[in-house]
Parts: C-alpha cells; sequence; structure tokens
C-alpha cells in the first residue's frame, strides 16, 4: 500500500577486533548481534498474540517503533470490540482512510459483512489484490474533500482512520458531516494522540499537510460546533467489550450518530 511497513531489521557493525576476538567472544558468551535478534524476535512474538489481529498488529507495532503511527493498523485489532458493540451496524461498512484496501480486505472475510472503501490519496504501489479491490469498484480513489458519491444512509457504519488528520478546518468542516449524512448507525473515528506521529516532508507531499493530531477536548468542541452527536450507547457498549477483552486502543475513538 501507500505506506509501506518499515523494516525492523538493522544493521550492526563488527563486534569484533579480528579473528581471535571473535572467536574468544563466542566461546565465553553468545555474540551481541545474537541477543538483539532473540529480544526482538520474542518482541515480535508477543506483539502478535497481543495483537487481536495477526500481522497487522506487528505492523503497528513496527510503525510506533519509528515514530509513524498508523490508526488503520488500529482499525484492524479492534474490529472484533467493534462487532460487539454495534452487532448487526457491522454488516455493511464503509472504510474512509489510507490503506482502505487493507481494512476492506479483513472485513471482507467476516460472515455475511459487506464492505467497501475509500482512498483519500493516490495509490502509488498498490498490490495486486488492492488493485484488483479498486477495479471491481469495491474501493475507489476519491477526494475527500467533496462530497462522496453516495446517498444518505447507504452503508450501515462508516469507519475513518488517519484521514481527517491531514484535512484543515476548512475542508474538516464540510467532510465530517458527509460521512455522518451517509451512515446509517453512526461514525467512528479513529485518530492519533497529540505528539503521536512525527512530521515528516513526505507527509506533505503525498497528504498535502503535516497531520494535525488534535486533543480529545478540540474533537469535543468541534464536534458540538458542527452539530454531530456523541453515541453514547455504542460507546458504552464498546468500553465494556474493550474491558472485557483487556483491549486497550492506541488511537482516539470517537463514535459519533448519524444525521437523522
Amino acid at each position: 500500500m501507500s505506506r509501506r511497513p518499515v523494516n525492523p531489521s538493522r544493521r550492526y557493525g563488527d563486534a569484533g577486533g579480528g579473528a581471535a576476538l571473535f572467536s574468544l567472544s563466542k566461546s565465553r558468551s553468545p555474540p551481541l548481534l545474537s541477543i538483539v535478534l532473540i529480544v526482538l524476535g520474542a518482541l515480535l512474538i508477543v506483539a502478535y498474540f497481543h495483537s487481536g489481529s495477526g500481522s497487522g498488529g506487528i505492523r503497528s507495532l513496527i510503525s510506533r517503533v519509528e515514530g509513524d503511527f498508523s490508526c488503520t493498523f488500529e482499525v484492524l485489532r479492534a474490529l472484533p470490540i467493534l462487532k460487539k458493540a454495534y452487532g448487526g451496524g457491522i454488516h455493511k461498512v464503509l472504510h474512509i482512510g489510507p490503506d482502505s484496501c487493507s481494512v476492506v480486505s479483513n472485513l471482507l472475510k467476516e460472515e455475511e459483512t459487506e464492505a467497501w472503501g475509500v482512498e483519500p490519496y493516490d495509490i502509488e504501489d498498490a498490490d495486486a489484490n488492492c488493485k484488483r479491490l479498486v477495479r471491481n469498484g469495491i474501493v475507489r480513489v476519491a477526494d475527500i474533500k467533496f462530497p462522496l458519491p453516495y446517498r444518505p444512509k447507504s452503508f450501515s457504519l462508516v469507519i475513518v482512520s488517519d484521514a481527517l488528520d491531514y484535512l484543515s478546518p476548512r475542508y474538516l468542516n464540510k467532510t465530517l458531516p458527509d460521512f455522518a449524512r451517509v451512515s446509517a448507525d453512526g461514525v467512528v473515528v479513529f485518530t492519533g494522540f497529540p505528539g503521536q506521529r512525527k512530521a515528516k516532508a513526505a507527509d506533505v507531499s503525498k497528504y498535502g499537510r503535516a497531520a494535525k493530531l488534535r486533543s480529545s477536548t478540540w474533537w469535543a468542541r468541534y464536534f458540538i460546533q458542527t452539530s454531530l452527536e456523541e453515541n453514547e450507547v455504542a460507546a458504552k457498549k464498546f468500553s465494556r467489550a474493550a474491558e472485557k477483552s483487556s483491549y486497550n486502543p492506541s488511537c482516539q475513538i470517537f463514535h459519533l450518530r448519524s444525521y437523522r
């Protein structure tokens, strides 16, 4: 996809000062490189079993280590919790955000679930599966600064990740209400915590601006200003399900009502 997972391996310098020194260190204690690789492997295994979504969790861990966190991977971890919170509302889903193909692919594996996606940015290095989803019209590349080409309440649930972090308030005031327009049971917003992601020149080149990670207080004021109401019932169900599953989200998650 557009954001390549970072290779967690590292190149290490020569730990020895010659063949004799290397032989001596090998006989007395394991080489430094072997110790580092063992520790790294253990961390990845632990991350796998606690991620809730297999390889997506590992990629999420790598992203956090490198300071380029993605809430799209958090969506994959949260899917089992969302199913418990929304029940029948998870049957017809629209995901909006970078790497939408990966979210849609996972949703389509769920029984009785239909899924579509909107990728807000050009997909330059999409894999064969993503190209197939785009070709079949399941995932579309579209500028979310403009209204989505869907009728009101076309989807039971709309899930948004990362996309809003790159919008200025000028466009945000139009975009999120439009997401609420096309949903029937609600909108779930995944956004990063302030200071979670480092600004990069590549972000400006690809997304038009660096990510603006806003506080929960800022979002609360914004929802009031745009007449978006919190879906308190869904939020409580999600919180209870998360607690029972020992799920600790790494992103801010907001549950909003659809426009009536």
